[in-house]
């Protein structure tokens, strides 16, 4: 698997690829949906194009469907005092959240939260069967909002987690706003990539459509091909959409079309039903050298 990289939307920040790899394949995980949105169960390999860096690709070494018993999660809990006047209602959000999750097994299902200097691991493998929830509802929210370091922490985290072809997803419940991390926008979407992590973000701010965290957010979620959701019930849509989207999504794996070295960006695109509509990572980072 090729090491995934930085999307070039995210700006300001100065690179730092150190990433090396030997293999010649990509490998690629998304989900399809329908016209109405609804996710597509009867995908062929013949019924879409990956696009690899303005290189078409159609000859694929494997496609397969997702196996619902392989898909990671970790729930990533803003505890910080910026969202402490909706704190109460958010423990509520990620508790309702967990105990919806009966369809993944516990051992797939981790959770953090996170305030003041660095991200606390409050369950994993085990969340139904401990106190992790009781211990949450009783946290008292406060201190800074190292956001951009718990999503570097948590997707090193799960690259440890399951097997190496498990689908691999945080769900972060936050407003968006980081005041303690060491680590950057950039570097944060740069280890989910890396990890090959998808983030959906869950927004708990009053005015999520114009805030500058609603903005962060919204960035996580599109370059790691996760999804942005927005209160009310952000939690519930949130759980159904993920849900959803793993029951219709899928992998595939490709030789590698071109060593040209800096990042690669990946599209997805029908080739019968131009109806259809794919959602993946936007791409992956190829090194300069390679050892």
């Amino acid at each position: 698997m090729l090491c995934a990289g930085i999307a070039p939307a995210i700006a300001g920040d100065p690179a730092k690829f150190t990433y090396r790899t030997s293999t010649d394949e990509v490998r690629l995980t998304f989900s399809a949906t329908d016209q109405n949105h609804r996710g597509v169960a009867t995908l062929h390999p013949t019924d879409f194009a990956v696009v690899d860096k303005d290189i078409i690709v159609r000859n694929f070494q494997s496609f397969t469907r997702s196996d619902s018993t392989k898909l990671e999660i970790a729930v990533l809990f803003d505890a910080s005092e910026s969202v402490n006047p909706r704190f109460r209602r958010e423990t509520a959000d990620v508790l309702n959240l967990v105990a919806q999750t009966a369809e993944i097994p516990d051992e797939n299902l981790s959770m953090f939260s996170f305030h003041g200097l660095q991200p606390a691991l409050l369950c994993a493998e085990n969340c139904r069967a401990t106190r992790a929830a009781v211990r949450l509802a009783a946290e008292r929210a406060g201190g800074l909002t190292p956001l951009f370091d718990t999503i570097v922490y948590a997707s090193e985290f799960l690259s440890h987690q399951g097997d190496a072809h498990a689908e691999k997803v945080l769900i972060v419940f936050s407003d968006g706003v980081d005041t303690s991390s060491r680590n950057s926008l950039r570097d944060a979407v740069d280890a989910s990539l890396r990890n090959e992590v998808q983030v959906d973000c869950i927004d708990v701010n009053q005015q999520s459509h114009s805030s500058e965290g609603a903005a962060v957010l919204r960035d996580l979620a599109g370059a790691t091909g996760g999804g942005y959701f927005s209160p009310p019930n952000g939690a519930i849509r949130a759980l159904n959409a993920i849900l959803e989207d793993f029951r219709t999504s899928y992998s595939v794996t490709y030789r590698l079309p071109s060593r040209a070295p800096g990042f690669h960006t990946v599209r997805i695109l029908p080739t019968h039903n131009l109806n259809l509509q794919f959602r993946s990572r936007s791409g992956y980072y190829y090194p300069n050298q390679v050892q």
